[in-house]
Order: C-alpha cells, then structure tokens, then sequence
C-alpha cells in the first residue's frame, strides 16, 4: 500500500524514490524472488512495448504532467507547473495526484542535490603569457561549457516565497514535507518536519477550505505521525465532508486501519467494504478491498489456490467491476489495473490478465511492480506469464481480448 503512495507521489520523477516500497513482494513472487519466467513475450506480435521502452515514472499517461515538470525542472521556473495546478482545477482526484507528483519530484531533486558529488576545484594554472585576441577566441571555442548545477528544487523555494498565498503552492510545499520525513531523515527531525509539513497543510486549507487535497495531506502526516484514533477520526471526517468517495483520500486513510497500522486485518477489510458499498456508479472505490487483500497477503510462498478464495475473488470482481463503470481517464484508475493484472495472473485468469495488460502497456510505475527492485523486470514477468498463458489455453495475439 506505503508503494502505490509513493509512486503517486513521484509520478513524473525518473526511477524508484524516496522510501522503501511495500513489503509483500514475498507474497507475490515466492520466497525466491521474482518470478522464474522472465522473457517478455514477444512484444511486437502482441503489440506491445518493448521492456527497454517502458516508462519506470507513470503508472499511466499523463503527458501535461510530464510536459510541466520537467519544463519547470529544467529552468528552475515555478510558472509551468503552478498554471498546471490552475488548470486542473476542481477535478480533486486528478489534483491530489498531481500535488503528489510535484512535491514528490521536489524532493527527489533535493535529495539528489545534496548526494551529487562536488565539482572538482580547479588548480591554479602557472602563470602564462596573456594569449592574444585571437587566441583568446580560439581557447573559448576549445574550452567545454562549465556543468550546470545540479537541480536542487529551488523553484518549489522561488514559488513558496514569490506566492505565499497560492493554495496549490502550499498543498505541494506541505506535502514535500512528508516526503522529505518519510525519506532518510532521523527520528526526531522526521516528527519535526511532519508537524511543520500538518501546520502548512492547515495554511492550504484556509487559503482553499473546499479543497481536499490539503486535508488529505493533513490526514497523510497524522497516521505518519501515529496519532491517536479519536484525531484520525476526526481528519478523516473533515476530508469526507468535502470528497467523501475521493479514492485517493481512501488509499491513504486504508493503512491505518491495517494490521501494520493501528488496526488490524478485520478493520481493515470493514474500511474497504464498507466504502466500496457505499459507492456511488462511476467510483474506483469498489476497488479498494482489492488493496487491503494485498496489504494483508501473507508473507509465506504463495499458491494459486490463495488467488481463487472467496475473499480474493470477491475483491477481483470488484475492481473489474469499478473499472468497468468509472470514467477511462481515472487518474487512479492505472494503479487499480496494475494490481488486478497481478491478482489475475496468480489466479490464472490470463485472458483477463491480458486485457489489463492491453490496457496500461508502456507504464510501469505502479503497485506491486515497485516492490520489487526493477519493476521493468517485475511487469515484464507478469506480462510473459500472462501472454504464455493465454496462448496456453488456445488464444493467439490475433484473437487478443479487447483492452477494458
């Protein structure tokens, strides 16, 4: 479950960042690791993209992200991606990722910034005869530019100080600040920075109090921080006050009902339940049982037996069910079809297996494939397994199951 967060949350950010991934990979592969078939298939006869091709950043597209990030990143100018949050608007799904995203990368560049080795000094050259005009010119043209200095998320800083009453900018500075404490950092500075990172928080929510993301944010550092379950409670009320079928706000509430949170495995599946119950038509939510199942797998080799319980199939039907009736472009809606594409090769479902395939091919940024340490590889086996078996019960790349 902490994966599929993460992986949000550095949605436009290159590689695998920050903290560790969830701990069920055990559960999935085997006690051995990943599993034994590692061949991709053939992509081309499928269609599909070929694994040096895959993009280790998005669980699925979101190109006016990309497009504003790494504009932003490259110039060290705010602009882009503060017009990129403007844009968005009221849409508080695809907004809660976004922020993620945004102050995920921030993050990263720091992170990266203060890992990067320093530039060699120079030496002082002897004394020489000053060249001529000529030569001069010449020395220019032979002479590399200078390295740019690494990006050090200065533009996140620039817009914090240029605009300190812009909502979207205290929405993506206070959730920096949870990812910065949910990084490397010591245990005493972790709770300062998470407290600082609630106080920030709260300044979104008087700049923007119909907007969730802020209290989504709010609500992520209170279970950081393990707070008691009485001001859980109370957080969680206020974000479901203002989005209360937000599948975002759900997927980081879930954790903390979990048996690795302040909860337990019963707590957990009655929080899934209960909100995918009282889903309305078009929500993700049906789909939320499906990551309390994975949150709760046993760290034991599993056997597909596990994949085909009552409890487990019932959870598959309802994430096939929600991506059936919600909206294509769900923001959510690739991490929801990563998942049930693991599920279903466990469970030797491979036509269905294959139809999630179809559906987010090219992305691999998304839980469980993060659990592992190369998700290119992780996706890659499952996606071999699933081709391998449905061509093992008769189907052939030109018969594939329409992608839905």
């Amino acid at each position: 479950m902490e994966a599929l967060l993460f992986l949000i949350a550095t949605a436009a950010v290159v590689g695998l960042l920050i903290v560790p991934a969830v701990r069920r990979r055990r559960a999935l592969t085997g006690s051995g690791g990943s599993p034994g078939i590692r061949i991709a298939g053939d992509p081309d006869r499928y269609g599909l993209v070929p694994p040096e091709r895959l993009d280790v950043r998005l669980p699925g597209p979101d190109p006016e992200l990309v497009e504003a990030l790494e504009e932003t990143q490259r110039t060290q100018d705010w602009r882009p991606v503060a017009r990129l949050l403007a844009l968005t608007g009221d849409d508080w799904e695809l907004r809660w990722q976004r922020v993620q995203s945004l102050a995920g990368a921030a993050a990263v560049e720091l992170a990266r910034s203060r890992t990067a080795p320093a530039p060699p000094e120079a030496s002082e050259p002897p004394a020489e005869p000053a060249p001529s005009a000529d030569q001069a010119l010449s020395l220019d043209k032979e002479r590399p530019p200078a390295p740019a200095p690494a990006p050090d998320a200065r533009w996140l800083r620039n817009w914090r100080t240029t605009s300190p009453r812009d909502a979207g900018c205290a929405q993506v500075y206070a959730q920096f600040l949870v990812w910065q404490a949910l990084g490397d950092t010591g245990s005493a500075d972790r709770r300062i920075i998470l407290e600082e990172a609630r106080e920030i928080a709260r300044e979104a929510i008087r700049l923007a109090p119909a907007d969730p993301t802020a209290y989504i944010t709010d609500l992520f550092a209170a279970r950081a921080l393990g707070v008691r379950r009485p001001e859980f409670e109370e957080r969680w009320e206020e974000v479901r006050r203002r989005a209360p079928h937000h599948m975002g706000a759900h997927l980081v509430a879930l954790p903390y009902w979990s048996a690795r949170g302040h909860g337990s495995k019963e707590d957990a599946y009655a929080f899934a339940q209960r909100a995918a119950g009282e889903a309305p038509e078009g929500s993700l939510l049906p789909a939320l049982p499906l990551f309390a199942v994975y949150d709760h797998l046993p760290e034991a080799n599993m056997v597909s037996g596990l994949y085909r319980s009552a409890v487990v199939e019932q959870a598959i039907e309802g994430a096939r069910y929600a991506l059936h009736h919600a909206r294509a472009d769900h923001p959510v809606a690739p991490h929801v079809r990563h998942l049930l594409l693991c599920f279903l090769v466990r469970a030797e479902r491979y036509a269905q297996a294959l139809e999630q395939v179809r559906a987010v091919d090219g992305y691999v940024g998304a839980l469980p494939w993060v659990d592992g340490g190369d998700p290119v590889a992780e996706y890659s086996a499952y996606r071999a397994l699933a081709v391998a078996g449905y061509e093992s019960l008769g189907g052939d790349a030109a018969h594939t199951p329409p992608a839905h």
